[in-house]
């Protein structure tokens, strides 16, 4: 959660970078113990100390939507349908979300991804930055109380397409990314039926009124391909960002350098990561073949056009600027998905990296430069295709699954292992993903998604239990 604001983050920004030139700590411990976590050995005993999950009763509804561990309540809101105090029926998909703290009584807002992939612009058509796309943002206002209901909910930028994950900014806004570069360029019908091209990121105050729309501008200097998540490094201002193509799934790590720091504003430079020599052009496949504990160094290679013009041919403009970094020697990774910062560290997950293709999750170490594999899942039983990804008070990791089989929320501990959390018990949904976990009310409440029916979930309880 932030409310760091523009102004101090600009006094701050030399602090912020003498504070993260090493880890240490736990974090620290995570990375020298992350061999730990494959196979057996990297379970944790009794869920991390929360001890097994239990079907769990929302304290509203009555449902058993959740299974949690013994002494954690929850409550739903935000379901799809369900008319907001704009008068907007809230829309379907949820996906990627953060808290703000708004204001000094301790209230919170949440700015929630929804990512639908068609029937047009929820709410104010006329707002939209395009009236034929589906996705965009909805923000809710709570009280300082965990188990407070929503006070206020509305639409707060529409038009936008396949909102899958996003970032929080160090100033308090939230940034929304677009998984499709569909437009009114590529050729199809299913393209061309939007007035305006997609597969940008777009900034949303978390600050606004009820029922103050987002103008929708994309930071096309950013990148148009399939955008995932991103994560900023305070002390510089860089956002970092993930790539999730469909077909092959090959994507990259990309960071936009803003020519202002503090502001996201077009014409930065967009580079790509690489650990390959200097000098040399072949690209390195992380995808599989890969040992925990494995650290290269990094570097990173400019992406001349980051807005390119479409060829016609979708299959190959999807990877205009994947392939412009490949062929200076930038990374493949396989579906890389959620990001989060933490501690001068940028956390992702590669969904379906490693050798049994169940997930990877990778840290960069901003101020080192370089790049390690934290973990690697053996198979769907201990990890499944992990997506969105936070990092806990205790600075453990949470890690939201979007596997084939019942969905789990898994902890990652300080020490390399692997738990559950939460179970998705939404009957007859079992199977569809968490996603937009995020802390508030100062580490006390985990906020989540499950995307399809689409709900959004307030969790709380004994955390000090366990690692989270």
């Amino acid at each position: 959660m932030t409310n760091i604001d523009r102004r101090s983050f600009l006094k701050r920004g030399g602090a912020l970078t003498a504070g993260s030139l090493a880890m240490g700590g736990p974090m620290q411990a995570l990375l020298a113990r992350s061999a730990l976590a494959v196979g057996s050995t990297g379970v944790a005993p009794n869920n991390s100390g929360y001890g097994p999950l239990r079907p769990s009763r929302d304290i509203v509804t009555r449902e058993v939507l959740l299974e949690l561990p013994e002494g954690f309540l929850y409550r739903s809101f935000g379901r799809t349908g369900e008319v907001m105090s704009d008068g907007v029926p809230t829309p379907s998909s949820h996906d990627g979300m953060a808290a703000f703290k708004y204001g000094d009584r301790g209230f919170v807002r949440l700015v929630r991804n929804h990512e639908r992939r068609g029937g047009g612009a929820f709410g104010d058509v006329s707002r939209a930055y395009d009236p034929k796309a589906g996705g965009g943002t909805t923000t809710i206002e709570f009280g300082p109380h965990p188990a407070s209901p929503p006070l206020a909910s509305w639409v707060s930028l529409n038009g936008t397409n396949v909102n899958c994950a996003g970032g929080l900014t160090p100033w308090g806004s939230w940034i929304t990314c677009e998984e499709n570069i569909n437009g009114p360029d590529l050729p199809g019908a299913r393209n061309q039926t939007y007035d305006r091209k997609h597969g940008y990121v777009y900034e949303v105050p978390s600050a606004r009124n009820p029922g103050e729309y987002t103008v929708g501008t994309p930071i096309l200097s950013a990148g148009r391909f399939q955008h995932e998540a991103v994560a900023f490094d305070p002390a510089t201002g860089i956002m970092y960002q993930t790539e999730d193509p469909f077909g092959d799934g090959i994507g990259g790590f990309y960071r936009y350098i803003p020519p202002v720091r503090g502001r996201l504003d077009d014409g930065g430079a967009l580079e790509m990561l690489s650990v390959s020599p200097v000098g040399s052009t072949t690209s390195t496949d992380l995808r599989s073949g890969q040992v925990p504990g494995t650290t290269y160094a990094a570097r990173w290679v400019p992406i001349p056009n980051p807005n390119p013009t479409f060829t016609g041919n979708e299959l190959i403009d999807i990877k205009a600027v994947l392939n412009q970094g490949t062929a200076q020697g930038a990374a493949r990774f396989n579906r890389l998905e959620g990001a989060w910062y933490s501690d001068g560290r940028i956390f992702f997950t590669s969904t379906q990296g490693g050798d049994a293709r169940r997930g990877q999750v990778w840290v960069f170490d901003v101020r080192a430069q370089t790049l390690t594999l934290v973990f690697e899942s053996p198979g769907e039983a201990t990890l499944d295709l992990p997506d969105n990804i936070t990092v806990s008070p205790r600075g453990s990791l949470v890690l939201c699954e979007d596997g084939g089989g019942v969905n789990f929320i898994r902890g990652l501990t300080l020490d390399g292992r692997i738990f559950d959390f939460a179970r998705n018990a939404v009957a007859g949904f079992e199977n569809q993903e968490f996603a937009g976990a995020c802390f508030a009310q100062r580490g006390q409440t985990l906020y989540v998604n499950i995307q399809t029916p689409g709900i959004t979930f307030a969790i709380w309880g004994p955390w000090a239990k366990g690692a989270l």
